[in-house]
């Protein structure tokens, strides 16, 4: 009993099932818009985007934070307009747009002399967080998730059909930016504890869990979270007895839940969905299959 109470005699074993545990929460609930507006890439191209901003920011004295989030949006802005003025869609210019700042960010990284940890940076470090870091991550990711929650219905109309929510007198072009705003905090908020790289994962897995178990969009939320918060929790727990990556420990076990959700779930799992051809197979002459699985849907 006390070798599985030990890792909580330590402070900053503590201090990262916090902040595991408030930026989980806050990528949940932005990966519900994500997956619902098919915005998993978009996450992406923030984050890495995120990185000549923040060696910028370093060169110039300004806080790394600022560069993170100017230069996330940045990318956002670049991949709407040119979107909106060329014939390439739009999930080409991201995977364009990205990866050019991400080499340009790499590239200003080797000639600009730092003591940034380039490993931190891609793969966070949850264990070395200072009390300042703690205290601005549960501020500005606690800001984030108020934001979030007091727009959902709106965000949620403009993810699910912007044309109605336009109808109707919502203002689209401010809820797109807001988003990619909230975005664009979510993950400079998430880089001191999982990096670039594994923020990805967190944006996206938990969101789709939700959206494999339920089609109602509050449940989503609440399974998102849950899944999420329960993964960094433990995943801070077992890296600790395993000697492994922290951030790589959490990203696995929200994988291995999507896995369990991917074949376990009772409507949209890959079980079901054998069931339901069985049964469509099993029905009358003359009721097609497709009829018997849109309405069991």
């Amino acid at each position: 009993m006390n070798a599985l109470l030990e890792p909580f005699r330590y402070g900053f074993m503590v201090d990262a099932m916090v902040v595991g545990v408030a930026v989980g929460a806050v990528c949940a609930v932005l990966s519900c818009y994500l997956v619902l507006k098919g915005w998993s890439l978009m996450g992406d191209a923030i984050s890495h985007a995120v990185l000549p901003g923040i060696v910028i920011a370093y060169a110039i004295g300004l806080p790394l934070a600022a560069g993170a989030f100017v230069s996330g949006l940045l990318c956002a802005i670049l991949t709407g307009f040119i979107k909106a003025n060329s014939r390439v869609k739009e999930d080409t210019v991201m995977g364009v747009v990205f990866t050019g700042l991400f080499a340009f960010g790499l590239v200003l990284f080797t000639k600009i002399k730092s003591d940034l940890h380039l490993d931190h940076i891609l793969f966070g470090n949850i264990l070395g967080l200072v009390p300042g870091d703690l205290r601005d991550t549960l501020i500005v990711g606690g800001g984030t998730f108020v934001a979030i929650l007091a727009l959902r219905r709106d965000l949620l109309l403009y993810c699910f059909d912007p044309g109605h929510a336009r109808t109707i007198g919502l203002r689209t072009t401010v809820l797109y930016y807001l988003l990619l705003s909230l975005l664009a905090v979510t993950i400079v908020v998430s880089l001191k504890a999982v990096g670039i790289i594994l923020v990805i994962a967190m944006l996206v897995t938990p969101g789709c869990v939700g959206y494999l178990l339920t089609d109602r969009f509050n449940r989503m939320m609440v399974i998102a979270v849950a899944t999420a918060v329960g993964s960094s929790f433990f995943g801070v727990y077992l890296s600790f007895f395993i000697n492994g990556s922290t951030g790589a420990c959490i990203v696995l076990l929200q994988a291995l839940v999507f896995l369990v959700a991917l074949i376990f779930a009772p409507k949209h799992g890959l079980l079901a969905g054998r069931r339901q051809s069985r049964a469509g197979l099993g029905q009358t002459p003359g009721v097609p299959v497709s009829g018997v699985a849109r309405k069991s849907n």
